[in-house]
């Protein structure tokens, strides 16, 4: 009996930070530039993620990347904080993330012809997300999980991520850490089993924008923008594996002022992550990404490390 409750506590913290190195994302911006390996990979009922991460992104990059800003060199920093609860709902296996970050950053560019830049220091916009799996993965105990993960199945997903208008915003300058704006992003995930221990994952979804009615004394508006992202993932062993990640969004043209901007974005990215569990309850996963195809803005590159903590 005490060999038996112990290799279950053993499966569990091995169980606990898979879904930890699955359900880290990528620092919150509303903006469809982000690749996010493993975002509908299920996990036991009652499972909990804290983690922390810190970005890199240097280049033509923004904290808001649809702002009205072109020859942009920008360095950004961001560090975040995370927590995860894997929930029950309807009968399937769901979580709900929230996750705050704070920026800092040195911005250089030219906005309406004029040059401009600024340093910025502060609590970027919180994203809240709530993502249920449809179809392929009910809700599960541990044996449940060790069994999907023994033999993966076609999984369907759907999320909803809402980011938060917290960020500190002063609408006398072009470039803030806020957007002063709600964005809505609904999307529908696919994972689709190749091999045992390989795994393709689509997800295609959208951004949807209120309007920021305090942009430099008038109103700026922008259109939705669809998203894609497609991961090639191989398990290596519980909790350990790689991606191959890609990325492509189309829409986002601004309108300021009642004025159409010439800023439709159809841009696509490209990175690999590496997720590596150790010690029971902890994980640690880094990233790096490049625009592929960069027509409006995005030409950037990104790295990202991030420390999990897990618990049940």
């Amino acid at each position: 009996m005490r060999m038996t409750i112990s290799l279950r506590l053993t499966l569990l913290r091995v169980i606990v930070v898979t879904l930890a190195t699955a359900f880290w994302g990528a620092p919150a911006d509303a903006d469809a530039q982000t690749l996010t390996p493993r975002a509908y990979w299920p996990a036991p009922k009652g499972s909990k993620v804290a983690g922390f991460s810190y970005q890199y992104s240097w280049g033509d990059v923004l904290v808001d990347p649809t702002l009205p800003a072109t020859e942009v060199d920008s360095s950004i920093h961001v560090a975040q904080f995370s927590y995860t609860q894997v929930i029950s709902l309807a009968g399937r296996s769901s979580n709900l993330q929230f996750s705050v970050p704070y920026t800092w950053s040195e911005t250089s560019g030219l906005v309406e012809g004029q040059v401009a830049s600024r340093s910025l220091s502060a609590v970027s916009d919180a994203q809240a997300r709530l993502s249920i799996n449809l179809w392929g993965a009910p809700t599960m105990d541990v044996d449940r999980f060790q069994e999907l993960r023994a033999a993966p199945r076609p999984i369907i997903g759907a999320s909803l991520l809402v980011q938060i208008p917290i960020g500190r915003y002063d609408e006398d300058f072009v470039i803030n850490a806020g957007t002063n704006r709600w964005a809505l992003k609904p999307a529908l995930g696919l994972i689709l089993p190749l091999l045992p221990t390989w795994l393709l994952e689509v997800e295609v979804g959208a951004w949807f924008f209120t309007d920021n009615d305090q942009f430099l004394g008038t109103t700026r508006e922008q259109s939705s923008i669809v998203s894609t992202e497609f991961h090639l993932v191989k398990r290596i062993r519980p909790g350990f594996w790689a991606a191959l990640d890609a990325n492509f969004y189309f829409g986002g043209r601004t309108t300021v002022g009642g004025d159409v901007r010439a800023d439709l974005q159809r841009n696509s990215r490209v990175g690999a992550t590496l997720a590596f569990p150790f010690y029971r309850s902890h994980a640690i996963r880094g990233s790096f990404s490049f625009g592929a195809v960069t027509e409006s803005g995005g030409d950037f590159r990104t790295a990202t490390v991030s420390y999990l903590y897990v618990w049940h």
